[in-house]
């Protein structure tokens, strides 16, 4: 091993923790903060009960007993001190840049010599004396490292590090990217997959199940990178690979069902198809499916709530122009699929990690999330790694001039410092939960549980002033007006009215809420 195949996980590891540091100093807030770490209390501490409970534990309409057991290491470590949840889910994003940095690093390898059907084994043939081959290697060692890091430092990323209760993304990022990389090493070897390696790619795979159900989608990611870059099926077929992966598909299927007796014996409500019919249905996907692409080129204007409409359109702007970009994109890449193989693995990769969560089954207020990208981006930053590696392959090559070759790497370590820098002001957003949604109000001021938890977290925030209390009553106005169907706002402002002894209106408030949610009044 080089110096530099030495030094450049620590680099990636330094780069990818840095960029996050504004959020060590964070709170916790008030956007699933409190129902999970305050409202919750069963996961303080490491004993039986305890642990009992984090096995048994559906809050919110998660089965995570692993995210629950790092939140009790972390009370047990530092109690309620926001600063210890922070630091680790930086520590464990800095470990998930390091392991991306190694799976890169296999799958330009694999894709640059036609996969491990054409004699790829580890990096044996890379291990020469021969200048050529030593500086081959460093093309691969470098183009893996722009590729973790731009996953790494992502604005996209903010969301999963900078919230405490995104740890499930961190952690489930983690053990996916590990069972990823066991099974790249399991299928090295001619014949079938090395026992020991691809029972480590399953226990991986079921610890990334147990921290986030968004995992469920790896064994067909693993038939993707069978078909590229590996190169395995055409020399294994169909049956052999797809035999290979039962095992790793028994444990999705399981996860699904978890997933589904989770959300149905919480308190989590599903979205009906009364409600979003499958035309609905159809457009939400087809935004999911081109909205994280879109925000991966142009991280613009990123919020905690993409919210969902109250009707869904398929002919309106916002939905049409994403049905027909996912129509032009999806049939363009498969035309130039011989020439550019990897683009429609990046896009179908994508693809399959967004599907679960695009609204085919769907609970909650979100349209869409960047959390969802944590995993789903991943395909798209190997694509840049493979960039960077063609240029500096060319410039060896001698088919570019040595100043175009500097000037693309700069260009590309420029990407990398801008989105960092980007990173590092979103964290500081996520710092408290006023500061928060005063900018997701900003973004979108159309987004009426922006307004209501703005409103909330001014109420209950100290120092308790009148004009604090008037301020919270203006947003509990405005979200009241852009969704008068949901009963919250009208609780909270009969709370802000009563704050200002404006007794009589804070009751009718409060009578409004009982007409739209009776359960509060009746129980369940």
């Amino acid at each position: 091993m080089t110096r530099l195949s030495r030094a450049l996980p620590v680099v990636v590891f330094l780069l990818a923790s840095v960029v996050f540091l504004p959020s060590l100093d964070g709170q916790f807030l008030n956007w699933d903060d409190k129902e999970n770490l305050f409202r919750t209390t069963a996961y303080r501490g490491l004993g039986v009960a305890q642990l009992r409970w984090m096995f048994t534990a559906t809050v919110l309409g998660h089965y995570i007993p692993l995210t629950w057991l790092s939140f009790g290491i972390n009370y047990a470590l530092g109690g309620m001190n926001p600063w210890g949840y922070h630091l680790l889910n930086l520590l464990l994003h800095g470990a998930n840049a390091v392991l991306f940095y190694w799976v890169a690093r296999r799958l330009l390898l694999a894709a640059t010599v036609g996969g491990i059907a054409h004699g790829q084994h580890g990096d044996s043939h890379v291990d020469s004396d021969d200048k050529g081959v030593a500086l081959r290697r460093a093309d691969l060692s470098c183009a893996a490292a722009f590729a973790a890091l731009v996953f790494a430092v992502h604005p996209l990323r903010v969301e999963s590090v900078a919230w405490v209760t995104e740890r499930r993304d961190v952690l489930c990022g983690f053990f996916f990217l590990l069972a990823v990389l066991a099974w790249l090493r399991a299928v090295e070897r001619p014949g079938g997959p090395d026992r020991r390696w691809a029972l480590l790619s399953l226990a991986s795979f079921t610890a990334s199940l147990l921290s986030k159900a968004a995992a469920m989608p790896l064994p067909a990611v693993l038939v993707l990178l069978d078909v590229y870059p590996l190169g395995r099926l055409r020399a294994l077929g169909w049956r052999r690979v797809l035999l290979e992966k039962i095992p790793h598909a028994a444990l999705a299927a399981a996860a699904a069902v978890l997933a589904l007796v989770a959300l149905r014996i919480s308190t989590v409500r599903v979205t009906s198809y009364a409600e979003y019919g499958p035309a609905a249905r159809a457009a939400m996907i087809a935004y999911s499916l081109v909205f994280y692409p879109w925000k991966f080129l142009w991280p613009n204007l990123l919020s905690p709530l993409y919210e969902l409409p109250v009707r869904i359109d398929p002919f309106a702007g916002q939905f049409l122009v994403p049905i027909v970009a996912l129509i032009a994109v999806t049939a363009a890449l498969v035309v130039l699929r011989d020439r550019w193989p990897a683009g429609l693995a990046a896009w179908i990769y994508s693809a399959l990690l967004v599907l679960p969560v695009s609204g085919a089954v769907h609970a909650g207020f979100q349209l869409a999330h960047d959390r969802y990208s944590y995993l789903s981006g991943l395909g798209f930053a190997v694509l840049a790694g493979a960039a960077l590696a063609r240029v500096l392959s060319a410039g060896r090559a001698g088919r570019l001039r040595p100043p175009i070759v500097v000037l693309l790497s700069a260009v590309a370590l420029l990407v990398v410092g801008i989105w960092g820098a980007e990173s590092w002001r979103q964290s500081r957003v996520w710092h408290d939960s006023e500061t928060l949604w005063r900018w997701a109000v900003d973004v979108d001021p159309a987004c009426a549980l922006c307004h209501n938890n703005l409103g909330s977290v001014i109420l209950e925030t100290p120092p308790f002033t009148l004009l604090r209390a008037a301020s919270a009553e203006g947003h509990f106005r405005e979200a009241i007006r852009l969704r008068p169907e949901r009963p919250n706002a009208y609780q909270n402002l009969g709370a802000a009215l009563a704050a200002q002894t404006r007794y009589a209106e804070a009751e009718a408030a409060f009578r409004e809420f009982m007409r739209k949610y009776p359960e509060a009044v009746s129980g369940p």
